[in-house]
Formats: C-alpha cells, sequence, structure tokens
C-alpha cells in the first residue's frame, strides 16, 4: 500500500469503517435482491421473528412472548427470545409505513435490519486490529472478513433472526480485550456481554472465556484491577437490567436456555466476587491466582447447588424429542459429518486464524499485548473446537479468525515487499494473502471439480420440494383456504404463519417438545395414531410438502408409516382432499372430525 494512501487509512480509519459497510450493504442487497422482492424468509427463525414483531405491533405485551399461532388449542407455543431484536424491525416498519405500503415496509424492514449491525461488527473487528497489530491491520482484516461466508450469511438481508446482533457483540467484546484503556476495556467486555446475554445463551462460552480473561489479566498484572472491576460492576448491572427490562414472563422461571434468574444470579454473584478482588489486589500474583480460583469454585459450586437441572444440555427436551428431532438438526452435527469441501470451506479461515494467533503471539511476546493476544487466541482456539462438536460453531470461529488472518498478511507482507527480487515479492505476496486470508482452500477446490454425478428422480423432487413448498407462490393457494388450524411439517410452521392467516403446529423449538414429538409420531405411526394426534390438536388441515426433506426422513425411517401412506396415494375417509392446483408442491386436506 503506498505510503501515503496507508497514512490517510490509518488517520480516517472509522470513515474506511463507514464506506466498507455502505458497499457491504449495497453488495449483499443486490445479492438477496430476489429474496427481498419475494418476501424470502428463508430460515425458520427468520419467519418466527416476523410473526412475533407483528404480534407485538398488533398488541401482544412486551413481556408476553408466547406465539399464539402455533398450537392454539394449548395456549400457544412457549418462546425463549427477547424482544431486543424486535426492536430495530418494528422500528423500520413504522419508518417504512410513512411512506409505503404496509407488505413493502416489511420488505424493507427485513432488508435492511440485518445489515444494521454489520457495521458494528466491522468497527470491532478494526478496533481490535488496531490495537494489537498495527493502525491499518483492519484491511487485511476486512479482506478475510469478505471471505467469511458463514459469518457473512448472518447480516444478509432477510436474515432477521438476533445471530448477527450475538456476532456483532462478540466482536465488540474482542475489542474490549484488546483495549489498552483498562475502564473502557473492561466495561465493553461486560456491557457487549450482558447484552448478548439478554438476547440469547448461543455466545455464552465464548463469553465466558472472554470474563475469565479479564481475571487472569488481573492475576498477570495488578494493575489491571480498573478493567477487572469495571468488567464486573458491568456484567453484573447490565444483565440485571436486560433481566428487568426484556426477561419474558416464560424466562422468569429459573429456564436454563436464556436469560432467567438462573443465570442473572450467577452475573450478580459473579460480578460481586470479582469486584472484591478487583478492590483488595494483593500485591503477590499467586495470592491474587488462588483467589481468583476460590472465586471462581464458589460461582461453580452455586451454579451447582442452586440450579442441578441446568448442568446438562440447556435445551432441556426430552430423550424422545432428542431421539426424533434434535439429533437430527442438520447444524448440530459435527463438522466431521458433512462432506469434505463443506468441511474445507467453513474450516479454511479459522485455520489460518489460528496461524495468525500462533503468530502474533511470537511476534508479541516479550510486548505487553501479549495476554491480549493470548485471550483471543485462546477463544478463537474454543471456537474452532466447537465445529467438531456442532457446525453451527462455524460463524463465531470465522469471526473470531479474522484477526488472526490480518496478523498473518499484515506483518509479513511489508517484509515481502522489501524483497529485493520482483518475482519473490509478486508470488510470495499472493501466496501470503491467499492463504494468510483463508482463501488457498477454497480456491484450489475450482481445480478439483465436483464429479458430475448422475441425479436421481429421488434427489430432483427432493430438490424441487425445498425451493418450492416456502415460496410466496405455493402458499397463495394454501392461504385462500378459510383460516384453521393446520397440521404439518414442523419445519413448514412458521412460514406458514408468517405469510398466511392460518395457525399451525408448532417448529423446530426445543421448548415446544410435546408438539414437535406428536408431529413426528403422527407421520411415522399408523394412521390411527396419526388421527388421535391431528384430532387432539383440534386441526382443521392436514398440509404435507412431498419429498421435502423431513418428508424422506419420514419414509426412510417408516416406509409403512401414515406419511408414506399418504405420498402412495392412499386415502383415509377422515381427509377430505382440497384441490391447491395442478401445479402446487403441496398436498392439503380437510380433516373430518
Amino acid at each position: 500500500m503506498p505510503e501515503r494512501l496507508l497514512a490517510w487509512v490509518e488517520r480516517n480509519w472509522r470513515w474506511v469503517v463507514l464506506i466498507t459497510w455502505l458497499a457491504a450493504c449495497a453488495v449483499f442487497t443486490w445479492q438477496r435482491w430476489g429474496s427481498i422482492q419475494s418476501f424470502g424468509l428463508g430460515d425458520t427463525d427468520d419467519n418466527l421473528r416476523i410473526a412475533q414483531v407483528r404480534a407485538w405491533m398488533n398488541g401482544q405485551g412486551w413481556y408476553d412472548l408466547r406465539q399464539y399461532r402455533f398450537d392454539p388449542a394449548f395456549g400457544g407455543a412457549n418462546i425463549h427470545w427477547s424482544r431486543i431484536v424486535d426492536l430495530p424491525i418494528a422500528g423500520l416498519i413504522l419508518l417504512g409505513r410513512l411512506f409505503m405500503s404496509g407488505a413493502d415496509a416489511e420488505k424493507m424492514a427485513v432488508a435492511v435490519a440485518p445489515m444494521l449491525p454489520y457495521v458494528v461488527l466491522l468497527a470491532g473487528i478494526a478496533m481490535t486490529a488496531r490495537r494489537l497489530i498495527s493502525p491499518a491491520a483492519f484491511v487485511p482484516a476486512f479482506l478475510a472478513l469478505y471471505l467469511a461466508g458463514a459469518t457473512n450469511g448472518m447480516f444478509m438481508p432477510t436474515r432477521i433472526d438476533h445471530h448477527g446482533w450475538q456476532l456483532a457483540l462478540l466482536a465488540m467484546a474482542m475489542s474490549g480485550i484488546a483495549d489498552p484503556d483498562r475502564r473502557r476495556g473492561g466495561l465493553t467486555v461486560g456491557v457487549a456481554t450482558a447484552i448478548s446475554l439478554s438476547i440469547g445463551l448461543e455466545m455464552l462460552i465464548y463469553l465466558a472465556l472472554a470474563g475469565v480473561a479479564q481475571v487472569l489479566m488481573w492475576v498477570a498484572d495488578p494493575r489491571e484491577r480498573e478493567r477487572l472491576g469495571a468488567y464486573a460492576v458491568s456484567v453484573a448491572g447490565g444483565c440485571a437490567a436486560g433481566f428487568l427490562l426484556f426477561a419474558s414472563y416464560a424466562n422468569r422461571a429459573p429456564v436454563c436456555d436464556a436469560l432467567s434468574p438462573v443465570w442473572l444470579s450467577d452475573a450478580l454473584l459473579g460480578g460481586a466476587l470479582l469486584w472484591l478482588l478487583a478492590w483488595r489486589t494483593p500485591q503477590r500474583w499467586t495470592v491474587r491466582l488462588a483467589i481468583a480460583a476460590a472465586a471462581g469454585l464458589v460461582i461453580a459450586g452455586f451454579h451447582a447447588l442452586a440450579w442441578p437441572h441446568c448442568l446438562s444440555r440447556l435445551e432441556g427436551v426430552s430423550p424422545e424429542v432428542e431421539r426424533l428431532w434434535l439429533n437430527n438438526v442438520r447444524e448440530a452435527r459435527p463438522i466431521t459429518q458433512h462432506a469434505w469441501r463443506t468441511q474445507v470451506t467453513i474450516l479454511s479461515l479459522p485455520v489460518a486464524g489460528l496461524l495468525g494467533w500462533a503468530w502474533l503471539l511470537w511476534l508479541r511476546r516479550c510486548d505487553e499485548r501479549l495476554p491480549k493476544i493470548l485471550a483471543l487466541a485462546v477463544i478463537a482456539a474454543a471456537a474452532f473446537g466447537l465445529l467438531f462438536w456442532q457446525t453451527r460453531a462455524g460463524p463465531a470461529a470465522q469471526l473470531l479468525g479474522v484477526v488472526g488472518c490480518a496478523g498473518l498478511i499484515a506483518t509479513l507482507l511489508p517484509r515481502l515487499w522489501n524483497a529485493k527480487n520482483s518475482l519473490v515479492v509478486v508470488l510470495g505476496s499472493s501466496a501470503l494473502v491467499l492463504v494468510g486470508s483463508g482463501a488457498a482452500a477454497p480456491a484450489a477446490l475450482s481445480f478439483f471439480p465436483e464429479k458430475a454425478s448422475k441425479q436421481t428422480e429421488a434427489s430432483r423432487l427432493n430438490n424441487r420440494a425445498n425451493r418450492l413448498c416456502p415460496t410466496m407462490w405455493a402458499m397463495r393457494p394454501v392461504a385462500r383456504q378459510p383460516k384453521g388450524m393446520v397440521f404439518t411439517f414442523i419445519d413448514l410452521g412458521p412460514r406458514l404463519i408468517a405469510v398466511t392467516h392460518h395457525d399451525a403446529l408448532g417448529g423446530p423449538y426445543h421448548r415446544n417438545g410435546q408438539a414437535i414429538a406428536d408431529s413426528m409420531n403422527a407421520f411415522r405411526g399408523s394412521p390411527e395414531l396419526a388421527r388421535a394426534l391431528i384430532t387432539k390438536h383440534r386441526s382443521d388441515y392436514l398440509l404435507v410438502c412431498p419429498h421435502m426433506n423431513q418428508a424422506t426422513i419420514f419414509v426412510a425411517r417408516t416406509p409403512k408409516g401414515f406419511y408414506a401412506q399418504l405420498e402412495k396415494g392412499a386415502s383415509f375417509p377422515w381427509l377430505q382432499p382440497i384441490d391447491l392446483g395442478k401445479d402446487s408442491p403441496f398436498k392439503m386436506w380437510r380433516v373430518i372430525r
């Protein structure tokens, strides 16, 4: 980078962040324009999110997060989310209604809302890279981020669920760990942690490690007492405020999967103990380590004794639901159970990031920044390790690897530029950028094209069903039927209530395990069991999408079950077929009770 341009970037880095954000928004919008126009909320969580926002805007209580259009015969579904992410979506809808129709206002909102936290993410990455590497190191960090497909996917238009906000807050927590201003850094980590936990617990492991980092930095250096004290006050006070302002009625019970009295009490106790540690701060590091360990044991003991039911999986689903549903969720599987091309695409950036973090540790081994780099390297390594438990760790693993990638490129590239051999400069710099950004392995895939396999009729039908059934075109004939309760696949429920006036049995949400189990058992079991379960939920309609993913599982696991019989054309006297048109990918029946 020419010296004058480099100086301008270093001096005006905030403008570079803003310009990068606006450019990314333009690219994301262009890429997803078709989905925006067709209201293509592709994920079940996005469909449920818009349904939750509408319910609130239509008068449902602030603390009432039940989705009453799921399983209305049993009082609706208990949803563990918070209203924090609903706020920008609702605000954009209200703003849009001043200038356009309600439908267009919603399209605008679902397009813009997911991109708002992206500027927070960029700012967090930029500050971390500047503080730990060099003033212009955020530029290669942004290059690596551009290649982080799993991370960027959480900020695309129509991706309105809460994961983007949590990733952005994780980036801010990273910047707080890297902050040389101890008090500001502690406050940043604490506030980011509290807001993220108030949204959901998906980042709990990384944020807990960030908290441990505050303690260990204090153990290593008593001057870090200001950082630890600020963190203790902000995380405890922030969690208390988040609970009071956003915890739903259901989350006021000691549940394990949201910010409830369980995690609030842990945060308050932990905050109080950490503040006491910072206040006293013995001079000997061995004493500081001993009392920090004692505080950790107190918090762990309190959690185990007070909340023993939260020592296992936080979802708390029954063994039946775990067997029938949770174990089959694709993103909950280890990365090793995915295709090798998927493994390469997801793992390449985190691996390059870990190499970069290791290089930075060596490079800064005698630097005061070493503890901060070590803390972030450990968190990045933890995210990488979690990929071998659940693939859903991919977005966080890629995000945490971005600054490590920047460390490789920003520190080694100037050395290559100073080489006397121009061939070394060109080839070496190109290789460094490719490897350092995590792009080398995915780029190599293009030289090994996937072998074209003959598409079977079953796979063709599966692809068609997955593509067509969620579309507005396919849902339109369903929406024309008189309003009723629809018994359908769990994965279709959120889309159904988002784009039609019908109610649905439920969605893929762990707190509603009974509805999930009833759906799975109905389609897998005998026609008699199916009728009993469909009647149990006072269903007016039965709706299926033949050959979509869940349907293929039903046929494969229970080839003589109720759904398999329906797919073969079996008829039952208690089901009256409904004509949705010859091209409809759906099959629908009216239930005769």
